[in-house]
This record gives structure tokens, C-alpha cells and sequence, in this order.
């Protein structure tokens, strides 16, 4: 383990990923899934409705777009959507998934580091199994899925069950996202947050420090990002 990382004890212990539109390019693909899924419902979607599902739990998502279409949510309903949503995906996370910049050298440097790492979405195991095949298994220590807390982002329980798998208190944790949803999840955990925004800007917060892109993080940035909204 580096001399920084031994330093930095007890300070940055763990990185806490979020996957779509952070590591990987995967929110413009959401993008085409949910339009298409909305008019499999019934009619096209506006911009507004679609910037409010981005970083949305699956759940929250459907749920978002059977009220702007003015659809009951009946459990029946919400769980076909989910099915056609979700083979659409399937089909287009199959296709391959390309990386965001920077994200498969910054896994690497948490690797080298020593520090613990995690990815938490709120993306289903369903899909997120398939992701992990891109991403690469050996970069995470656990992985959290939105089928597997009791509520997905923007509640803490994402973040809190990810720093709990790794033993590491969440105030020690350096959350990594783009929208404001994954924001505001992992700030309510306790997580200092990195944002990189994707699609949507993202408002400032307490914990929360801005980069435009992850290319050229250094082990450097990772301590002092996470050191400046600690102290």
C-alpha cells in the first residue's frame, strides 16, 4: 500500500462508483430505452419528463413516465413495463458499452491505491450483471443494485449498504456520480461526492466537488477531493 494511502488513514478508505453515465456511457442508451418505452405506452416523451428519470431507480422511472402519459399504476402495468423495459436494455447493453473518459483508468488507480471499492447503481442486478462483464469484476470489492436496497437513489440506502459490504464507515468514502439524483443519494449517506456530470447539470451541495472528466485523476486528487469537504 502507498505511502499516501497509509497517511491518509483515518481519511479516504473507500471509492464508491456509480456506473451509468459515470463509468459507463450508458445513459445515452437509457435514453433510447425509455423513450422507446414510453411510446410502447403510448405516446412520445417530453424533455422534461425524460431529465427527470435520468439517475431515477427503476421503479421511480416507470413511475415518472405512467404519469406523464397519464397511466394508472397498477402493479400489472408497472411490471410489464419493466419487462419490455428491460429486454430493450438487454439487447442494447449486449451491443457493448462504451466507457466514459477516464473511467477505466481511474478503476485502476483505486486499485493500485489499496483503496476499497464499490460500484452502486441503480441499475437492476438483472442488467448490472451484464455491465459488470464490461467493466470488469476484479475492480469492485461488492457491487450494489437497485433491486437490492430497500430504496434505490436519490435515498441513502444505495450507499449506506455499499460502505456497509465494504466496513467502512460512509464518512470515509469518496462517492463518484453524475446526476443529481446519485448526488443527493450518496451525500445523504455521509459520502463526500465527486460529480463528473453526463447529461444533466448537477447542483452544488456541501459534500460535493466537481471535475469536468476523470481524465488525469490522481491519487493525489482522490485524497484531497475527499480531505475538502471533510474537514
Amino acid at each position: 500500500m502507498s505511502d499516501l494511502v497509509t497517511a491518509g488513514a483515518p481519511g479516504l478508505q473507500a471509492v464508491l462508483w456509480d456506473m451509468d453515465g459515470t463509468l459507463l456511457e450508458s445513459e445515452e442508451l437509457w435514453d433510447i430505452g425509455v423513450r422507446e418505452l414510453s411510446l410502447w405506452l403510448g405516446g412520445p416523451m417530453s424533455e422534461e419528463t425524460r431529465t427527470a428519470t435520468i439517475g431515477a431507480s427503476t421503479p421511480g422511472a416507470l413511475g415518472i413516465v405512467f404519469d406523464s402519459l397519464g397511466l394508472e399504476r397498477s402493479p400489472e402495468a408497472l411490471a410489464r413495463a419493466r419487462t419490455w423495459l428491460y429486454a430493450r436494455m438487454a439487447t442494447m447493453f449486449a451491443d457493448g458499452l462504451p466507457w466514459r473518459p477516464g473511467a477505466r483508468d481511474a478503476l485502476a488507480l483505486v486499485r493500485s491505491l489499496g483503496l476499497r471499492s464499490a460500484l452502486v447503481t441503480n441499475t437492476e442486478r438483472e442488467l448490472g450483471d451484464v455491465a459488470l462483464d464490461t467493466l470488469g469484476r476484479e475492480h469492485f470489492d461488492h457491487s450494489v443494485c437497485g433491486d437490492e436496497v430497500p430504496a434505490g437513489k436519490p435515498d441513502p440506502a444505495p450507499y449506506l449498504r455499499a460502505a456497509e459490504l465494504l466496513g467502512v464507515d460512509p464518512q470515509r468514502c469518496l462517492a463518484v456520480e453524475d446526476s443529481p439524483t446519485g448526488a443527493a443519494s450518496a451525500e445523504a449517506a455521509g459520502c463526500s461526492v465527486l460529480v463528473v456530470p453526463s447529461l444533466i447539470e448537477v447542483p452544488a451541495g456541501p459534500r460535493r466537488t466537481f471535475r469536468d472528466t476523470l481524465v488525469g485523476l490522481t491519487a493525489e486528487d482522490l485524497h484531497s477531493l475527499h480531505a475538502l469537504v471533510t474537514v
